[in-house]
């Protein structure tokens, strides 16, 4: 009798479990497979990520039923865990990513890194993949697998001795501090971008100054910037910056250094000759001019720009011989700086007489130089005594112009109000000569 119950107690069980199981399938041929993570794979159990186009990379798909935050890592032998993906959000959809072995950074024991690590491949091994998935209550699931990797380029693409030439900068077109000169030491073959984060992160790139290393190489490389004032930009506003130089390989590893550079009067400058309402713009003592006789002008110099223009002499006021020229008096060109000159036809240099833009009182010394500031204006003053004609003409037109020394004269500072002048004098046989005079001394400015 017992055995009999033995038997129908077991015949019940199994009879149970055949309708649970039956029940299991059928609410998944109705509901379908509920697990949070399925259909996971792994498309090759070993890759070589040296980027020679051969198993550099390795599918990896899978499937999610509901919203959950998915992490994909990989943990080596001594169970230390690098992350490919971390905790990121992810509907209710089947997703395929591409793995090249490139992981978040890390850094290894000992190890002498010059920057920071942005994205770095996994070292030769044997690895233990893993896909997590955490839904909104709490619900974890996992999938795991091995990769093996081998013939890894881990060789990082540093930046090392990354610097600049100045911290502080001044692109103003002044010839003081105007370009920003930043090199690093490029240890291998990889793409690199430099540029200056501005506000509200704006990028500002900056172009190398390709030398004998080409774009991209292992080597020295300079980019030079002057913050685009040469193309008539407005510069980043005055501050400090950090101009950053990122590199990635062709293996996907990215590195990134970065210092900082103070931006002071920046900006593109912007001035004329000022024009009256009323009156000529270049203002002349006369329009005939006795042999030996000394003409003088006046004009009006507007800073209308928001930076400062650097000025050299001679000072407002300094009368030349019409046989001298601005380096007689010892004021050779100066790159960057604005000056006034007197030019005719058939002059020997452009504009061969030359002033500075205002008196030390118009003036604000900066570091040592002077400079009108902006919103500013100041009257010019100066004169040339006639020791014979002015080239070949007789009268000659004369005109004024606002010169940017070994940058430019603006077609609207160029030949400004041109007026004959007459040299009266006797003709050549009959002619005294001028006496002479020294040449003025010159007086720092």
């Amino acid at each position: 009798m017992q055995t009999d119950n033995k038997i129908w107690i077991r015949v019940a069980g199994l009879a149970i479990m055949i309708v649970a199981i039956a029940i299991a399938i059928g609410w998944v041929i109705l509901n379908g497979d509920r697990r949070l993570l399925r259909n996971v794979s792994v498309g090759a159990t070993a890759i070589t990520p040296n980027a020679d186009g051969v198993d550099d990379i390795v599918r990896i798909a899978y499937e999610i039923t509901r919203n959950a935050n998915v992490s994909i890592y990989f943990e080596n032998e001594a169970g230390e865990r690098y992350y490919f993906r971390r905790e990121q959000p992810r509907g209710v959809n089947e997703y395929e990513v591409l793995f090249s072995g490139v992981v978040e950074p890390y850094q290894l024991p000992d190890e002498q890194i010059q920057g920071e690590i942005l994205a770095r491949l996994l070292q030769d091994g044997q690895y233990e993949w893993v896909i997590e998935a955490v839904d909104d209550s709490g619900v974890r699931a996992e999938e795991r697998g091995s990769l093996l990797i081998s013939e890894a380029d881990t060789s990082l693409p540093e930046l090392r001795d990354y610097g600049f030439d100045r911290a502080l900068f001044t692109p103003n077109r002044d010839g003081i501090d105007d370009r920003l000169l930043i090199q690093f030491y490029q240890t291998k073959e990889a793409r690199v971008r430099v540029y200056l984060i501005g506000e509200g992160g704006l990028e500002y790139p900056i172009s190398e100054l390709e030398r004998d290393i080409p774009r991209g190489a292992a080597g020295r490389h300079y980019y030079d910037y002057e913050g685009g004032v040469d193309n008539g930009a407005q510069p980043p506003a005055d501050g400090v910056y950090e101009i950053v130089a990122e590199s990635a390989d062709d293996e996907g590893q990215k590195m990134r250094v970065s210092d900082t550079v103070e931006i002071r009067y920046g900006g593109v400058p912007r001035a004329d000759i000022f024009a009256p309402a009323t009156g000529d713009t270049l203002q002349l003592s006369g329009t005939a001019i006795e042999l030996c006789n000394t003409l003088y002008f006046t004009v009006t110099v507007e800073n209308y720009g928001n930076t400062p223009i650097r000025t050299t002499g001679p000072e407002p006021g300094t009368v030349y011989d019409s046989d001298w020229n601005y380096n007689t008096v010892g004021w050779s060109t100066a790159s960057g700086a604005w000056r006034v000159g007197i030019g005719y036809e058939n002059e020997l240099s452009n504009y061969p007489y030359r002033w500075a833009v205002g008196e030390l009182d118009d003036l604000e010394e900066i570091d040592g130089y002077y400079y009108l500031m902006p919103g500013e204006r100041a009257v010019v003053t100066g004169g040339i005594r006639l020791v014979g004609p002015f080239g070949e003409r007789n009268p000659q037109p004369l005109w004024a112009g606002l010169i940017h020394e070994d940058v430019e004269i603006a077609q609207f500072n160029n030949r400004v109000d041109p007026q004959a002048i007459l040299v009266d004098m006797a003709d050549e046989a009959n002619r005294e000569s001028c006496e002479p005079r020294p040449i003025p001394e010159r007086d720092e400015q």
